[in-house]
């Protein structure tokens, strides 16, 4: 990591969620000005706890975090919270402050240029929910840098934002001179920039550090794994011959007796060197998305939509003749701004340009998880689902859906909206193995989830038999699926 002084630390720091329930254990670690950060771990492993703790919005249970005197953390959020989206984008900054500033204007358009959101002067009185969801990581992005911390703090900054935006995003964290902490499962993002990691163990709720950016801990990870299993190994052996020496001299009786005993403390003290071999994250398990039963001719077409066009914020109709029947896969693609949320929002519904053969069931998974009610738990949730489905509730076969994806008996009874971003994603994709959609709607459905879940998911994608509608900027993720017919939006 960076060689500048210490302007936080942690010491022994423990935090946990209600009564009994460790999101980490006395983890300490320094961080050095300038240093460029990652913070790794399993959905739900507390990522965006360690931010709360960092930034001071949440308190540790024990230990300490000491934060240089005069510094100041600002953090770019996975999305904006609900209750702020009808605010015009001036009144989303002078919130970033807890005192009014005069310049506020100028000082919008300073930053909306760094982070590449065209318009300037001109979006200033624009309401945040008209934005698409790339626009909207931009101004989150924006909404940091407009404080001009001595600590960055950006939660999963990548998502939603097309291949220009991370480009350019990417090219900026290059050149940033300050200290900045990231969450991403975009890997090829992070190992851009990153000189260190923290690692937070979703098994021992212990933070790992690392020096390097991802691929460097990947390798570290899997040397060390290898040398705990080899000494594991090899006092297994040892420790065995001991035992095996022990009841030899055992039955022989007498003085040997004594060496026999010698023998079984040997063997003990050698146990007590095995080691925990470092575990890996947990991985959903493999799964299919049934298609809805019986599935005959045209499920959609779409017939024309309105597109924006990003410079001009100009809206205009286009006509196209696009058909979809039984185990057909399209992709819309086109840069953030043009619309392709609002038609995927559309096409969901059936509006005007579109129509949807009556009978078909709509699975959709909406980026920012507006189709879940956050105020169910998410049993009611996977219940409603399966009901939806056409099918009778059978929790023995709902729970094992949710298992698969993760989601264990205790978060079966937590509300949704107190689940991280990452483990809504989980929850919605339970909800469409359940629904046995004839369509499938997917608007950037590699958002907040972890990585290692990703080829488990393309997988399932793929092999859904029903007719999909896509949009995803990950061209990794894409290159996984069957893609039968192509959309640009911007041609």
């Amino acid at each position: 990591m960076a060689n500048g002084d210490v302007i936080l630390r942690f010491d022994n720091v423990s935090f946990e969620y209600g009564h009994n329930k460790p999101i980490i254990q006395e983890v300490s670690f320094p961080l050095r000005r300038g240093s460029k950060v990652t913070i790794m771990g399993q959905n739900g492993a507390g990522k965006s706890t360690l931010f709360g703790l960092i930034n001071g919005a949440l308190d540790p249970e024990s230990g300490s975090i000491v934060r240089g005197q005069g510094v100041t953390i600002a953090t770019s959020k996975q999305v904006i919270p609900r209750d702020e989206l009808s605010l015009t984008v001036r009144e989303f900054f002078e919130k970033c402050f807890t005192k009014k500033v005069y310049d506020i204007d100028p000082r919008i358009d300073e930053v909306l240029e760094v982070v590449n959101l065209e318009g300037h002067g001109k979006l200033h009185d624009k309401v945040l929910n008209t934005f698409s969801g790339g626009q909207q990581a931009r101004i989150l992005l924006a909404s940091a840098l407009i404080q001009d911390p001595d600590i960055l703090l950006l939660d999963e900054p990548t998502n939603n934002l097309d291949h220009a935006g991370i480009a350019h995003l990417t090219n900026f964290l290059i050149n940033y001179k300050k200290t900045v902490i990231v969450i991403s499962h975009d890997a090829d993002f992070l190992n851009s920039f990153s000189d260190g990691v923290l690692y937070l163990d979703i098994f021992t709720k212990k933070v790992e550090q690392y020096v390097g950016n991802y691929k460097d801990v990947l390798k570290d990870i899997t040397a060390r794994v290898e040398r705990e299993n080899i000494k594991n190994a090899r006092l297994g052996k040892e420790i065995q011959k001991k035992k095996d020496q022990a009841g030899v001299f055992a039955n022989k009786g007498g003085g040997l007796r004594l060496v026999a005993k010698r023998m079984r403390e040997k063997a003990e003290e050698l146990e007590e060197e095995m080691v925990d071999v470092r575990k890996e994250d947990k991985t959903i398990r493999a799964f299919t998305i049934p298609a809805q039963e019986d599935l005959m001719g045209e499920i959609i077409k779409i017939s024309s939509f309105e597109i924006i066009i990003p410079k001009t914020g100009k809206k205009r109709i286009r006509e196209v003749d696009v058909k979809l029947k039984k185990n057909q896969h399209l992709l819309l693609q086109g840069p953030n701004g043009i619309g392709k949320s609002t038609l995927l929002e559309r096409l969901a519904k059936g509006a005007e340009g579109s129509t949807i053969t009556d009978g078909i069931r709509v699975g959709y998974y909406r980026q920012d998880f507006s189709t879940l009610n956050f105020d169910d738990t998410v049993y009611k949730s996977l219940a409603s689902a399966m009901l939806a489905g056409g099918r009778t509730l059978d929790e023995g076969f709902m729970r094992a859906t949710g298992a698969s994806f993760l989601i264990t008996s205790e978060l079966m009874q937590t509300k949704v909206g107190s689940l991280s971003e990452g483990q809504k994603g989980l929850v919605a994709f339970a909800r469409l193995v359940l629904e046995r959609p004839g369509l499938l709607i997917l608007d950037e459905p590699t958002n907040h989830i972890n990585f290692r879940h990703l080829p488990i998911i393309a997988q399932a994608i793929n092999k859904y038999t029903g007719a999909l509608i896509l949009v995803s900027h990950v061209p990794e993720f894409v290159a996984k699926i069957r893609i039968d017919e192509v959309l640009d939006l911007a041609k």
